[in-house]
C-alpha cells in the first residue's frame, strides 16, 4: 500500500551484502594466506602509484591542484543527493486523514476525520483479544483515497479465517460510526513473537 521502492531496496541491500561478503572473504584470505597478502601489497602499491600519476597529470596549469578533486567532489554531491532522494521515498503513502467530505447542511463546511480515530479505535478493540500476539493499524493514501491496513499476529492454534471475519465485523462497525465505507487490507502473518508467545488460559 505504500510507494516505497521495495524492488530497488532489495537490489541495493543485495549489492551491499555481496560487497560486505567480498570484503570479509578478502580480509580472511589476507590474514590466513601469505600469497594473497603479497598480491595485495603489490596491487595496492601499483594502484596508489597510478592514482598519484593521474592526479599529477591533471593539474591546473601553473598550480599544484588537480581538477580530479573537483570531479570527485561533484560525484560525492550527486551521490548524497541520490541517497537523500532514496531515503525520502521510504514509507511514503501514509496518511493522517480518513474522511474528508463536504456537508451542505445548515452550516455548510468540510467534515474531516483523522486516521488516528480509526487506528486508536481498532487498536483498542484488538488489544483485549487473548488470541492475538500483536496488532497494528495504519492509514494510507491509495490513489487519492484513504485506506486502512490492519496487520495481525495471531497466536498458535488460532483459525485465520475466523479471526479475519471478526476483524471485518469490527471494520463494518467502524464504517457505521464514521458514515463511510473505507477500503481495508487485513494482513494475517506469523513471526518469532507469534511462535514463542504463550496463549493465555482462562480458569
Amino acid at each position: 500500500m505504500t510507494s516505497t521502492p521495495s524492488v530497488l531496496n532489495r537490489i541495493l541491500i543485495g549489492l551491499l551484502g555481496v560487497k560486505l561478503l567480498a570484503v570479509g572473504i578478502l580480509l580472511v584470505l589476507l590474514a590466513s594466506v601469505p600469497a594473497v597478502g603479497n598480491w595485495w601489497h603489490a596491487w595496492s602499491g601499483g594502484a596508489w602509484n597510478g592514482m598519484n600519476q593521474a592526479f599529477n597529470s591533471t593539474r591546473f596549469p601553473g598550480r599544484p591542484e588537480s581538477w580530479l578533486w573537483i570531479v570527485v567532489a561533484i560525484a560525492l554531491v550527486i551521490l548524497i543527493g541520490l541517497m537523500v532522494a532514496w531515503i525520502a521515498q521510504q514509507g511514503k503513502g501514509r496518511s493522517n486523514l480518513l474522511v474528508a467530505e463536504f456537508d451542505p447542511g445548515a452550516v455548510p463546511g468540510d467534515v474531516r476525520i483523522s486516521g488516528g480515530v480509526a487506528e486508536q479505535a481498532l487498536k483498542h478493540a484488538l488489544a483485549e483479544r487473548p488470541d492475538l500476539a500483536g496488532a497494528t493499524v495504519a492509514t494510507y493514501d491509495v490513489q487519492g483515497s484513504p485506506a486502512l491496513k490492519i496487520k495481525l499476529q495471531p497466536r498458535q492454534g488460532v483459525a485465520p479465517h475466523l479471526l479475519g471475519a471478526e476483524v471485518v465485523a469490527l471494520v463494518a462497525a467502524l464504517d457505521t460510526v464514521v458514515g463511510k465505507q473505507t477500503p481495508v487490507l487485513i494482513h494475517i502473518g506469523a513471526g518469532a513473537r507469534t511462535r514463542f508467545s504463550r496463549a493465555e488460559r482462562v480458569r
